[in-house]
């Protein structure tokens, strides 16, 4: 998405005051020509999207530095360039051009600038964490909603100003387009911002310029790491958003102990957050609030189904203060542990900028939409099975999605999951493991292939699982190679129809790994494909064939 077409009213500097403004914190020299009053109204990294008086950042970049592309910026109406010592001696110099040792880490500053610091006009709200982010920022989003706030949303599903949306190429865009976004939230007069911050975007500096009023961490666990190096690589990027330069004050999940660390070296006011006794019965932490869940009653509204022993957990749980004793009654409304914990996070984050106990239990008893994340897809009938579409596509993300499924699949649970290529391959094993410890049957398929081989990823995963399965951690899983991901749906959804008797408990199938995404890449090109059309259009298919149990 390009911030160009967006770009605020509200806004504008002129270059000589732009500059001295990034020389007070950042080293920025001018080469020639003059400057004048060059009147700078946007900033943009992207050549393409140059509108007249953008400011272009030309960017060393992988593979080609954006200099290359500086000559097509100006000719689009560009009326300065920001860029380094490399970037001016591989351009022609027409306009003004400003020099950075390292330009990226003054882009986030100037775009701020440009567009007049329309984060200090919001309440910002950022999320970080390997798992959770998408769903605790909707749970927060929403909850604002109905307390009556006008809200903004920026993640990996969408983009939202106000009521207009807009599908998101990556989970948190770049500064220029990040500025851009929030200066059209100020000008829209809206009153929070809530946003998904990944660990790319810290290290590469996108959010540069913007301090939320509250950073929460949700957990951490192996991912990314054909990007970062290593884990405590990882971890320390996403330990940047929990400082002063980047938020006022934390939530943290100390769950894990990543959270834990995280909240011994955090460097602003931070509250932490327990889960852990509502699963092990043990006090392994002083955090600073416990979230208890309610135990098992009933059947739950949401899916339908009960466990094998006619018991379903149904969301409730207290969130209590150690220190004063206080609680908060509050309802998760999607299945599983750890939507508890996002559901407790979004509700100290509540807390914390600003809202009363009771108006957070009021605003949370709201049920939020979070496409594919626990979303169960409308069943083809009475006899069909459950079928659920989620985004796990980690190895912990996977385990506990399959846990909270098992808790309430009366029958049996069937996965389907693949990894994505050009990524973390070292977790691909882990997660068909995971998936082998926790399912009847998996269902291995194609993720995102990307530019590998997908039946070299399919054997990864398959590895994985049958190792699981052979050291004894995994039962009798049955291990399938699905192949194609439509035929691979199909042949889950089948299974659980074909061999459920009229004595048997409804089966449970989840596709995992892509939720809500629309697209399937393949050797470059994306394909058209939604998870959730795919099990719709099976359940039809079996429908229409007369297949019954």
């Amino acid at each position: 998405m390009s911030p160009s077409p967006l770009r605020p009213a509200t806004s504008g500097l002129l270059l000589r005051d732009l500059t001295a403004r990034i020389a007070a914190t950042s080293p920025v020299r001018e080469a020639a020509p003059d400057r004048g009053d060059v009147l700078v109204t946007g900033i943009t990294l992207d050549s393409r999207a140059v509108l007249p008086g953008d400011l272009y950042a030309a960017l060393p970049g992988f593979n080609v530095h954006g200099a290359c592309f500086a000559a097509d910026a100006v000719a689009a109406g560009a009326v300065a360039v920001l860029t380094d010592a490399a970037g001016l001696d591989a351009m022609s110099a027409t306009v003004p051009v400003l020099v950075a040792d390292d330009p990226r880490s003054v882009v986030g500053a100037a775009a701020a600038e440009v567009y007049g610091h329309p984060s200090e006009q919001l309440t910002m709200i950022g999320i970080t964490g390997t798992n959770g982010k998408t769903t605790t920022a909707y749970l927060v989003e929403s909850a604002l909603r109905a307390h009556g706030q006008r809200t903004g949303l920026i993640g990996t599903v969408e983009t939202r100003i106000g009521d207009e949306r807009m599908e998101s190429v990556r989970t948190t865009p770049e500064a220029t387009d990040l500025h851009a976004l929030l200066g059209l939230m100020r000008d829209r007069a809206l009153d929070a911002c809530v946003m998904e911050v990944s660990s790319h975007a810290l290290q590469l500096r996108r959010v540069d310029g913007v301090v939320y009023d509250v950073a929460l961490f949700t957990n951490l666990s192996q991912d990314h790491l054909d990007f970062h190096d290593s884990m405590d690589d990882y971890f320390a990027a996403k330990a940047s958003l929990f400082t002063p330069e980047r938020s006022r004050a934390a939530v943290v999940c100390v769950d894990d102990a990543w959270g834990r660390r995280l909240a011994a070296q955090a460097t602003v006011p931070t509250t932490t957050l327990a889960t852990t006794l509502a699963t092990t019965g043990e006090d392994v932490t002083d955090a600073d609030w416990v979230a208890v869940e309610a135990a098992p009653t009933g059947q739950t509204e949401q899916t339908g189904q009960t466990t094998a022993g006619g018991h379903a957990p149904s969301g409730a749980f207290s969130l209590r203060e150690r220190s004063t004793g206080r609680a908060l009654s509050l309802v998760s409304h999607l299945p599983g542990h750890f939507n508890v914990a996002n559901t407790a996070l979004a509700a100290l984050a509540l807390l914390r900028i600003g809202l009363t106990p009771a108006e957070v239990e009021s605003a949370m008893a709201v049920a939020p939409e979070v496409p594919g994340r626990m979303e169960v897809v409308s069943p083809g009938g009475p006899e069909a099975p459950r079928c659920v579409v989620d985004f796990a596509h980690t190895p912990d993300a996977v385990d506990a999605a399959l846990a909270a499924l098992r808790d309430s699949t009366a029958g049996r649970l069937i996965a389907v999951l693949g990894a994505g290529g050009d990524r973390d391959r070292g977790k691909r094993p882990a997660m068909g493991a995971a998936a082998a410890r926790r399912a009847d049957v998996v269902v291995v398929t194609d993720d995102n292939p990307r530019s590998e081989d997908p039946g070299e990823i399919r054997a990864a995963v398959i590895a994985g699982a049958r190792d699981a399965v052979r050291d004894g951690a995994a039962g009798e899983t049955e291990i399938i190679d699905g192949g194609a991901r439509s035929s691979a749906i199909a042949e889950a959804i089948a299974l659980a129809v074909v061999d459920t008797g009229e004595d048997r408990p409804v089966d449970t199938v989840v596709v995992l790994g892509k939720g809500h995404e629309k697209g399937q890449e393949i050797h470059g090109v994306k394909h058209p494909f939604d998870d959730r059309d795919a099990v719709r259009a099976a359940l039809e298919a079996l429908a229409s064939s007369g297949v019954t149990s």
